[in-house]
């Protein structure tokens, strides 16, 4: 999705009846062609369905490789190779190729483990690297992050890594296998934890809204919500200080570390004033001084004007209908060259002809009817 919204043409290779995120709730009254979920991460990709037990479909994959900059695939290890169609013979009909892999547990080419074999959802990302034993209250059960990190963070990384494999391509001619593993990406999210237990010898505790080393960084409870404080500069310090009518803790707790020795102390007496305000009343007292803000619900969001200034929240098509839906906006911004998120997620197979078509011209003629064109073949099942 990434990639797309950063001009690659995406084509997403969907097995016999399709992607089953496709079938993943919420549908739209007016279309339920697909859920919300396959609309938003399938944005601006054309959709081949191809069945790799036959041979004509495998053929039709080879040949889009030719012409191809980068293949992912997220299937186990060895599934790809049970087709032929593994790195090293895709590399023979296109040695500029980047071979991208995204599993749970990443591939022997680049790093054995004894559960490379295993499959993995964002779940289980999150609990084997730590994420979920340092999420949620000290005095509460292990809770995973509500949002998909060891999908969405691996992802990331491995739009990173497909880049930097491009331009190295790009200087030397040569393509590369690339690999990127959920559990290798929990591990690099939970960095602190690492150095943490390195440099103390101890297990960090969870610690709800909380920092380890650094305070005020909590959430306090207003008369109408929550808001965050993080005064952590010792500018922001004496701001919040003399906002509450406390110049003398500037003197007391004149150092970050004296700050945190006395957090307790410190954050029941920051509760008490937040707590007989509302939510907009903090906020206009330490805003410009003091870095903080209200915690936001979805609907929060919607109608916040950075949102809407900054276009992270954009509309894409339905199929069968002239409504339009909210999907997220991309982050990535640039002045010469902005992404765009795409035009709506494809239908099952609703660019074979033109893909097929697309076949039979040479990549000369393909870089003169894209310009600036990556071509990505996405050959990923979203089973792990």
């Amino acid at each position: 999705m990434l990639l797309a919204d950063l001009g690659a043409d995406v084509i997403k290779i969907e097995p016999p009846g399709g992607d089953f995120v496709r079938e993943t709730p919420p549908f739209h009254s007016e279309d339920d062609e697909f859920g919300g979920y396959f609309q938003s991460i399938n944005r601006g990709k054309r959709s081949l369905e191809l069945d790799f037990t036959e041979e004509d479909d495998r053929a039709d994959f080879r040949s889009l490789v030719e012409k191809a900059d980068v293949v992912v695939e997220n299937f186990r290890v060895g599934t790809m190779e049970k087709f032929g169609l593994e790195y090293e013979r895709l590399a023979e009909i296109n040695p500029q190729l980047v071979y991208a892999s995204m599993r749970g547990f990443g591939d022997p080419r680049t790093g054995s483990s004894p559960k490379q074999a295993e499959p993995a959802f964002d779940l289980v990302a999150q609990a084997l690297g730590g994420v979920m034993h340092q999420t949620g209250d000290e005095d509460g059960p292990p809770t995973k992050v509500g949002f998909g990190v060891g999908d969405i963070f691996t992802g990331v990384l491995h739009t990173v890594n497909i880049l930097a494999a491009l331009h190295y391509r790009d200087r030397t001619g040569v393509g590369q296998f690339v690999d990127t593993a959920m559990y290798d990406a929990m591990v690099s999210l939970a960095e602190r934890a690492v150095y943490q237990h390195s440099y103390t010898g101890e297990v960090p505790k969870r610690r709800g809204n909380a920092h380890p080393t650094l305070f005020p960084y909590n959430a306090f409870e207003a008369e109408d919500g929550y808001i965050v404080i993080a005064a952590l500069g010792d500018n922001h310090w004496r701001g919040l200080c003399e906002t509450m009518g406390r110049p003398e803790w500037v003197v007391d707790y004149p150092h970050a570390n004296d700050r945190l020795a006395n957090r307790d102390q410190l954050r029941a007496e920051i509760e008490d004033w937040v707590s007989t305000r509302t939510t907009e009343e903090v906020l206009s007292a330490l805003e410009g001084d003091v870095p903080c803000g209200p915690v936001q619900d979805i609907s929060d969001v919607y109608e916040c004007e950075h949102t809407q200034r900054r276009e992270m929240l954009v509309e894409a098509e339905l199929p069968h209908t002239d409504e339009t839906v909210t999907i997220a906006g991309t982050p990535i911004k640039m002045t010469k060259t902005p992404p765009e998120p795409g035009d709506r997620a494809p239908l099952l197979d609703e660019h074979r002809s033109e893909l097929l078509e697309t076949d039979s011209l040479s990549k000369t003629e393909l870089e003169e009817i894209y310009p600036e064109r990556v071509e990505v073949s996405d050959s990923s099942s979203h089973e792990r």
